[in-house]
């Protein structure tokens, strides 16, 4: 089956377009169990009532474990931003308003909580000590909060606008946990960035929410720590340490 080129790649898979539909290809060895799990949790959410992909069929193309789902046509909010800057408010007010639908929604029982995700993420990181996994454990576990969706990696280019409505793709991070700490996901993701488009959606969020920055940053040695389990190859995981440092 020749797919041609990948349209996106990330850590674990590629991502085609073929006969209409499109193709998450994993990498070499990926088992079979965690695609079925990602596959099942999108459906979950797609159930839920949101705008978000349907997932046709899980299969193996040429040895691989594959995802196969529907096509949205339209272009990510991140594009649309990157080429009208001086839009850049507008496409992060319509990107709150997406998040917050999401996080009206507490009935995707099927989801990993939150906080069994996060302690698994800060516990396999080396580069924290022992003290500083279990402070951040326990301070994440004396919070109040209602169950609710998150989506784990929520920014402008996992949004595409079409025909007006706005899809959310790229669920594989999605859990049941605490608003606050998704929407310091997000804002952690940004600072990656620009502190500018971090502080503009994170002022946008908290005018439209009623939440405060103070309730949202007590997530941050949280958030911050677990991002350094993913090892991702833009980000500094200097930084990372200096927010759990700062913040705990």
């Amino acid at each position: 089956m020749d797919l041609g080129s990948p349209i996106a790649s990330g850590n674990t898979a590629s991502i085609y377009l073929s006969e209409g539909n499109v193709i998450k290809l994993f990498n070499d060895g990926m088992d079979r169990s965690y695609v079925l799990y990602e596959a099942n949790k999108q459906k979950s959410v797609h159930n839920s009532g949101l705008f978000v992909p349907e997932v046709l069929e899980v299969k193996q193309i040429e040895g691989k474990q594959a995802i196969l789902m529907e096509y949205i046509e339209g272009s990510t909010l991140g594009d649309l931003c990157h080429h009208n800057m001086e839009k850049v408010e507008r496409y992060l007010r319509i990107s709150v308003d997406v998040q917050q639908k999401v996080h009206m929604i507490s009935t995707v029982y099927s989801l990993e909580k939150m906080t069994t995700k996060l302690t698994r993420q800060i516990e396999s990181v080396n580069k924290l000590s022992s003290l500083q996994k279990r402070d951040l454990i326990e301070k994440m576990n004396s919070f109040s909060f209602e169950q609710k969706l998150c989506h784990g990696d929520f920014h402008l280019f996992n949004l595409i606008l079409s025909n007006e409505e706005v899809a959310i793709i790229d669920w594989v991070d999605a859990s049941l946990g605490d608003i606050r700490a998704d929407v310091y996901r997000t804002y952690l993701l940004y600072t990656q960035h620009s502190d500018d488009i971090a502080e503009t959606y994170l002022r946008l969020y908290c005018e439209s929410s009623g939440l405060s920055k103070e309730e949202i940053f007590q997530w941050a040695p949280i958030i911050a720590g677990a991002r350094l389990s993913e090892n991702v190859a833009t980000e500094d995981s200097d930084r990372l340490l200096e927010i759990v440092n700062q913040y705990s």
